[in-house]
């Protein structure tokens, strides 16, 4: 086997910008990776993630370093070892599953002993913002089965409330990142109640998530920023009721289909979510929205345009990729 491994970073516009308790922005930057074996070629896309210290650059470099061990033929068992968890290691875990696909003539949920993939309904997200301005884009989104609202901690409740009134039939869940803390905690769990959400992703800062272990948890509340990889499991029982699995945080497709199962055998609900990436990113996470309870893969729909072959959607229902995208 002969391979070689090579790096593009693209740009895509965001459709009228997205916004959460960290900031704003306008546009979705994202390294691929490409293994090329004579005429089979394996694509993987990541996200680097500011918040994990990640950058177009440092993830470049961390693959550059690993290069000459791929192409004299480390296998992606191998690669688990040579690099830690994060964008980097996906991109190039991917690549590997989408070459051996390519290879093999199999698809890649054939490689994992997977049943063929059938379509999955993700949510889709609303920025934060005013609560009238959530209020507009909940009004535009309110056909859509499952939303999913960012929020911020102070004002969050009236946050809440907009949505609720603006799509009274969507199931809800919300996403705190990191925003709340103990003197808001209590009045914004009452007001996900009152507006019936679901799911609370990661209400409180991953160094001082120790509190959920001895605050009132009476709405499911997910681990996000507090969870990359298996190791971190058992640290979270007392505190969350729920992991969301991203490809970029487990560090490729290999980690997160056995964090996916450690996470069921230790009783937590399951999502599968993403970074803000094209349909090359969220394609190999299909393979774990199949059994997941929740489903976050709407990066796509949030884009200007994304790339050509993409993932298809029919409004929320998101359809397996074709083998010319990935997989």
């Amino acid at each position: 086997m002969s391979l070689s491994v090579s790096l593009d970073t693209e740009r895509f516009e965001i459709a009228g910008g997205f916004a959460i308790s960290r900031g704003s922005r306008t546009h979705a930057e994202v390294l691929v990776v490409t293994l090329t074996d004579g005429s089979a070629r394996g694509h993987g896309e990541c996200v680097p993630y500011a918040r994990y210290g990640e950058s177009l650059d440092s993830v470049a470099e961390q693959i550059r370093a690993v290069t000459p061990a791929i192409e004299a033929g480390m296998s992606r068992a191998e690669l688990q070892d040579a690099m830690p968890a994060g964008a980097a290691r996906n991109a190039v875990d991917c690549a590997f599953w989408d070459l051996e696909a390519k290879r093999s003539g199999k698809t890649a949920a054939e490689l994992a002993g997977l049943s063929p993939l059938k379509a999955v309904t993700t949510a889709y997200t609303i920025s934060v913002g005013t609560p009238e301005t959530m209020a507009e884009a909940a009004r535009k989104a309110a056909s859509r089965p499952l939303l999913k609202v960012k929020l911020a901690g102070p004002g969050d409740p009236e946050r809440l409330r907009a949505v609720r009134a603006n799509a009274p039939d969507a199931r809800l869940i919300i996403d705190a990142n990191e925003a709340w803390d103990e003197s808001c905690f209590a009045e914004n769990m009452a007001a996900c109640l009152e507006t019936g959400v679901e799911l609370i992703e990661q209400p409180l800062p991953a160094a001082d998530d120790g509190a959920l272990e001895s605050l009132a948890r009476p709405v499911t509340v997910c681990a996000d920023e507090s969870l990359h990889t298996r190791k971190d499991l058992g640290a979270l029982r007392k505190r969350y009721d729920a992991v969301n699995i991203k490809l970029d945080k487990a560090g490729g497709l290999t980690e997160a289909l056995l964090l996916l199962e450690d996470a069921r055998s230790h009783g937590f609900k399951t999502m599968i979510g993403c970074m803000l990436g094209t349909s090359l990113a969220m394609a190999p996470a299909m393979l774990l929205a199949q059994t997941a309870d929740y489903v976050d893969l709407d990066g796509p729909l949030l884009l200007s345009k994304d790339r050509e072959p993409g993932l298809r959607f029919e409004g929320s229902l998101l359809y397996p990729p074709e083998p010319a995208l990935w997989g």
